[in-house]
């Protein structure tokens, strides 16, 4: 598949705001898909994380006060943990929010799309960076119809290499498989 179909599958209108309350966090992530035989960027965060530590995610972070709206977020968070900038005009789209179940995160995921990454900077809260072949990712999809977690109504789970990709992360991927496969 190639990046002109997942934009066109990917491109959605673009609303940064979300309503605040007090059961959550408000956070964004941006879900970078770059090259020709399209790749998606990941970090693996370092385990001495206070959330969400040793998982493999994308990045992003929580709203600050300099940020004007979620996406401000997803570009700013983005730029510290990779040295990547993104400008508004990249961003094609953003899929519907999800809910982390342990640290009480609501994450707003944008999606752009870029030709290439030339290089890429980690800061403290990077371990690893993924540069993971996109198609090749999205068919390890495993859907846990058992899950050993009783809040977790349904559980996806997504492999690159011996890494597990779960969680958070792995209902944006789901997302994105939908949208692609959509016919």
């Amino acid at each position: 598949m190639n990046l002109e179909r997942i934009e066109n599958s990917l491109k959605t209108k673009i609303d940064p705001i979300l309503s605040s309350n007090e059961k959550t966090k408000l956070s964004s992530v941006l879900i970078t898909i770059f090259n020709k035989s399209p790749k998606i960027l990941m970090i693996k965060k370092p385990i001495t994380m206070n959330y969400h530590g040793g998982e493999i995610a994308f990045p992003g972070g929580k709203i600050s006060k300099e940020d004007d709206d979620l996406l401000d977020t997803a570009i700013r968070e983005t730029k510290e943990e990779t040295g990547i900038t993104i400008t508004h005009e990249q961003i094609i789209g953003q899929l519907k929010p999800v809910t982390t179940l342990n640290s009480g995160f609501t994450i707003l995921p944008f999606v752009c799309i870029i030709d290439e990454i030339n290089e890429l900077i980690p800061n403290s809260e990077v371990e690893e960076f993924l540069e993971i072949p996109l198609m090749p990712l999205l068919q390890t999809l495993s859907n846990d119809t058992d899950p050993k977690h009783n809040s977790i109504q349904e559980m996806y789970t997504f492999t690159f290499e011996s890494k597990m990709i779960w969680g958070a992360s792995a209902r944006m991927l789901k997302q994105i498989t939908e949208k692609i496969n959509k016919p």
